[in-house]
C-alpha cells in the first residue's frame, strides 16, 4: 500500500442518500462551515493534484471574508487538512484493518471523510464523541446518509483504541521489515523512506527522527531582503513575544505560531518575504565562496518563484555587482519580478530555457542553478507530496538536473563558482548528478561549502552539504559548489 501513492481512483462524491424508512422523523444534517472547507481542501488535492499550501489560504480568506470563520476555526481547518495528509498512510492502514473490503475499493470522498476522522480520533485532543459525530454528520453532507453510516460503524471501530494501539496492530514489527515498519509508523511510502535512510545514513533513530519531523508543522521563517530590510526591524515589527531570530542565517525571523506575515510592512512592500531558512543558506554559502578575480555579474538558472534571487540580488548590490534571473516559465518569471521590485542595485529577469541559455558562454562570476526535482526535502510543508511521487519520477528529472549543472558550468568563466542545489535529500537527484556531470565535463572541482557556513553544525562529511529538519530545522536542501578551472 504504502509504493502505491495514486492508489485512489478519481471519482466524485455521490449525491446525498435518502433517508431509511423508520418511525423517527428525518433530521438535516448539521453543516459544518470548518469541516466541510477541510473536506473540500482534501478533495482538490486528491483530484486536481493541487496543493494544500496554495488551495487551503484561498478557502480560508473566502471563509472569513463571508463572517464564518474566526482564528481557531481557520487553525482547526488547518490541522485537520495538513495532519490528514501527513499522516495519511498510517490512517490508511487503520481504516484497512477496520473494514471488509480492499481499501481501493473504498471511493476517495469517502476516505478522505473517514481519514479525517481518524485525525480528530487519534491525532487531537477533539473528545471521542465529538469527533464521530462531527465526521458522521460531514458524511450525511457531502456524501448521503447512506454512507454516513458506513463511516459511522469504521470510525466506532477505530474509536476502540489509541493511536499506539493502532500502530503496533497494524505495522509489521521492526526486526522483520524495518523499512516498511516505519512506512507505516511515520506515514511515509517505503521507497522515500529507504532513499532518505540512503542518504541519511546511520542507524534507527537518526531516520526516525527524520520521518518524524517530516510530520511537524514547520515554522514560517522571513527573510529580511538584504539592503532593503533586517532582521532587527523585522522583531522589532512582530514583537519579541510573538518571534524569535533564525537559527542560522542573519537575516531570518522565525514567527510564533498563528504569526501572519501579510500584516507586516516589510513582506507588504517586498522589502522582506517568508523563505524557509534552509533557503536563505544556500544564497549565503554561494555569496560567501571566494571567486578569483572579478565578482560582478551573477547568475540565478532556475529563479523562479524568487526567493533565492532576491536575496542574491541584495548580497550583489552590496558589492557593486549585478544579478541576472533567468527562469523558464513565463508566469514564474513574473514572480521573480516581483521578488526582485525595488532591489537597490541593477538585476535584469528573463524568461529563458535554462538548458539553451541566451547568454555566452564564461558571462558570469557566480552562478545557482538550483533545479527542480522531486520536492522530497519539502515533505514538512507539502505532505501530500510524498504519496504523489514514484520512484521514477527521478528517471524524469534527472537528464533535466545534469543538463541544467552542465548550463552552469559552461555559463560561469575560469575561477568562478557555480552552486548546484535541489530542495531534495535523494543521493540520485544530488551527489549522483554533481559528480556524473564533474567527470564529463572536466575542467572544474568542489570546493568545501562547510567553512562558508561556519555556525551550522552537522553538515554532513562535505565537500558538499546536505541540510536536516530533524538536525537544523530547515527544509533538505542541498547544495554543491564547484569552481570552474579550465
Amino acid at each position: 500500500m504504502n509504493d502505491q501513492p495514486n492508489r485512489r481512483p478519481r471519482t466524485h462524491s455521490g449525491k446525498p442518500g435518502r433517508p431509511g424508512k423508520s418511525g423517527k422523523p428525518y433530521r438535516r444534517p448539521q453543516k459544518d462551515p470548518v469541516r466541510i472547507l477541510a473536506f473540500e481542501a482534501l478533495r482538490a488535492v486528491d483530484e486536481r493534484d493541487a496543493y494544500a499550501n496554495l488551495v487551503l489560504p484561498p478557502l480560508l480568506r473566502k471563509a472569513r471574508e463571508k463572517g464564518d470563520f474566526d482564528a481557531r476555526d481557520a487553525a482547526l481547518a488547518t490541522e485537520l487538512v495538513y495532519g490528514t495528509l501527513r499522516r495519511q498512510g498510517t490512517y490508511d492502514a487503520i481504516v484497512a484493518a477496520c473494514i471488509d473490503r480492499p481499501l481501493r475499493e473504498v471511493d476517495p470522498p469517502v476516505l478522505d471523510v473517514l481519514n479525517m476522522g481518524v485525525h480528530q480520533l487519534l491525532g487531537t485532543r477533539i473528545p471521542t464523541h465529538a469527533a464521530v459525530s462531527a465526521s458522521v454528520e460531514l458524511a450525511r453532507v457531502v456524501l448521503g446518509d447512506g454512507r454516513a453510516k458506513f463511516v459511522n460503524a469504521v470510525l466506532r471501530k477505530v474509536a476502540q483504541d489509541d493511536l499506539d494501539g493502532w500502530v503496533e496492530r497494524v505495522a509489521p514489527p521492526y526486526d522483520e521489515d524495518p523499512e516498511d515498519h516505519l512506512a507505516v509508523v511515520h506515514s511515509h511510502p517505503r521507497w522515500v523512506v529507504s532513499a532518505l535512510w540512503d542518504s541519511l545514513g546511520g542507524g534507527r533513530a537518526g531516520i526516525e527522527d527524520l520521518l518524524e519531523a517530516d510530520n511537524e508543522r514547520p515554522e514560517v521563517t522571513l527573510v529580511a531582503r538584504p539592503g532593503r530590510s533586517t532582521a532587527d526591524e523585522l522583531l522589532d515589527s512582530v514583537g519579541e513575544e510573538s518571534a524569535l531570530p533564525g537559527r542560522w542565517s542573519p537575516y531570518a525571523v522565525r514567527l510564533s505560531e498563528g504569526g501572519e506575515p501579510g500584516s507586516l510592512e516589510a513582506v507588504r512592500e517586498g522589502r522582506a518575504g517568508v523563505q524557509d531558512e534552509g533557503s536563505q543558506l544556500v544564497a549565503l554559502a554561494l555569496a560567501n565562496a571566494p571567486v578569483e578575480g572579478r565578482d560582478e555579474k551573477w547568475l540565478d538558472g532556475c529563479a523562479g518563484p524568487g526567493g533565492k534571487a532576491a536575496m542574491l540580488a541584495g548580497l550583489a548590490a552590496q558589492r557593486g555587482a549585478a544579478l541576472l534571473a533567468s527562469e523558464k516559465q513565463p508566469h514564474r518569471a513574473g514572480l521573480v519580478g516581483q521578488a526582485l521590485a525595488g532591489n537597490p542595485g541593477p538585476y535584469q529577469v528573463i524568461a529563458a530555457d535554462g538548458t539553451r541559455p541566451p547568454w555566452r558562454p564564461g558571462t558570469f562570476d557566480r552562478v545557482l542553478m538550483d533545479v527542480p526535482c522531486t520536492g522530497l526535502g519539502a515533505l514538512r510543508r507539502r505532505p501530500e507530496a510524498r504519496w504523489r511521487r514514484r520512484p521514477q519520477d527521478l528517471d524524469g528529472f534527472a537528464p533535466l538536473q545534469r543538463s541544467l549543472l552542465r548550463t552552469a558550468l559552461e555559463s560561469v568563466r575560469v575561477g568562478g563558482v557555480v552552486g548546484y542545489a535541489t530542495c531534495s535529500p535523494h543521493l540520485a537527484e544530488t551527489r549522483a548528478v554533481v559528480d556524473d556531470v564533474l567527470k564529463q565535463t572536466g575542467g572544474a572541482e568542489l570546493i568545501d561549502a562547510r567553512p562558508l557556513l561556519p555556525d551550522v553544525p552537522g553538515l554532513g562529511e562535505g565537500p558538499d552539504i546536505q541540510l536536516w529538519p530533524h538536525l537544523h530545522g530547515t527544509d533538505a536542501m542541498y547544495l554543491a559548489l564547484i569552481r570552474r578551472t579550465a
